[in-house]
């Protein structure tokens, strides 16, 4: 019997049929479904034939477990999942989204687990009401699908429904890191970079148009960083402009003055602020105090971790000004970024000689 297919909106899923499919998954059917990575084959957690019948059709060895999806971090608590404050800070930063992290439940059992970020998949996991197991939608060792299409052509045969929710933003695997131990590791390489999930640290410099002073904090803060021992992979520095065109170069006149300073940054290519970006950002220096405003209005949680560079006046814009108005505005800054550097680089070894893997149960 051939597995119905479900059309779904994947920016408005329809209500009934999100319906439909969660009744089905939490009565121990299969739904194949997609996520922002691949799609995936969703089975309920607590139900002994679902599982089974999952693990004869993957033709996947009973000795590996699935992932467990969840849609809210309370399911963490219902699981009895044990993390470190610094595993908690991460996925707090990750999810949902493309990162799967094996963690250690009650029982010091390693369980796989992941928040996806796609609404068909949230929704779904959520109106279901239970623990979902999904690995991706394909045999054992074959190509993960990205498509319904994919699925159909693969499993339609060994499945209930199948929701076609379009082709997956992401279309590459979840990166894995195992968060049982400090530190952690890369068991799976992945839609996230290495770089950007084990950085202990992340800095965002805010202009306008991301062209001019964020670019300059950002060279100064990396160059400070690279002529340091030990934080080049603890820290991360990025920039942004809150009203840029995607992909728009370093001013002319900000590429000398940092090449004066022996940084080369003519391969910058600018790009605006994301909720994404300023969410999985520890500390965010902007440039004038609008750019705070319109930090805080895209998201009010950041209000804690957003910062002027310079503490009580704006930094002005040299924009289309003299190269000396351009020094003027590099000494400024490189002066306001060797105190962070300064700052960073006494809490990162404090960090180091006193972490805690203390783990903390949800």
């Amino acid at each position: 019997m051939q597995a119905k297919i479900l059309k779904v909106n994947p920016y408005f899923p329809q209500e009934d049929l999100i319906k439909e499919a969660s009744g089905v998954l939490r009565k121990g059917g299969l739904v194949a479904f997609p996520t922002e990575t691949v799609y995936g084959i969703g089975a309920n957690l607590l139900d002994k034939k679902a599982i089974d019948r999952l693990y004869k059709i993957k033709e996947r060895p009973k000795n590996k477990p699935f992932t467990v999806h969840i849609a809210k971090f309370e399911a963490l608590k219902k699981l009895r999942i044990r993390l470190s404050d610094k595993a908690e800070d991460l996925i707090h930063k990750f999810w949902p989204g493309p990162l799967t992290i094996v963690a250690f439940n009650d029982k010091k059992e390693k369980i796989g687990l992941r928040m996806p970020k796609n609404k068909i998949a949230l929704e779904l996991i959520s109106r279901s009401s239970v623990p979902v197991a999904a690995p991706s939608a394909n045999l054992s060792g074959g190509m993960p699908p990205i498509s319904a299409d994919d699925v159909i052509s693969a499993m339609s045969g060994a499945l209930d429904i199948i929701i076609d929710g379009g082709i997956s933003e992401v279309g590459k695997e979840s990166t894995v890191l195992d968060v049982t131990k400090y530190p952690f590791k890369i068991l799976r390489q992945g839609a996230i970079p290495a770089e950007e999930l084990l950085a202990g640290f992340r800095v965002l410099f805010v202009c306008t148009g991301n062209s001019c002073r964020s670019v300059m904090a950002k060279a100064m803060l990396e160059k400070f960083i690279r002529q340091s021992s030990g934080l080049s992979d603890r820290i991360k520095v990025d920039s942004a402009g809150t009203g840029t065109f995607l992909g728009i170069p370093a001013a002319e006149n900000t590429i000398q003055v940092l090449k004066e300073e022996g940084v080369d940054v003519s391969d910058h290519k600018g790009k605006g602020i994301t909720d994404e970006l300023l969410k999985k950002t520890d500390m965010i220096f902007v440039m004038e105090r609008r750019h705070r405003d319109i930090i805080l209005n895209k998201m009010p949680a950041a209000e804690t971790k957003v910062k002027l560079l310079k503490e009580g006046s704006d930094i002005p814009d040299p924009i289309g000004r003299s190269l000396d108005e351009y020094r003027s505005v590099l000494k400024v800054i490189k002066n306001q970024v060797e105190n962070i550097f300064l700052e960073l680089f006494e809490k990162e070894s404090k960090d180091e000689d006193s972490h805690r893997c203390g783990s903390r149960r949800f």
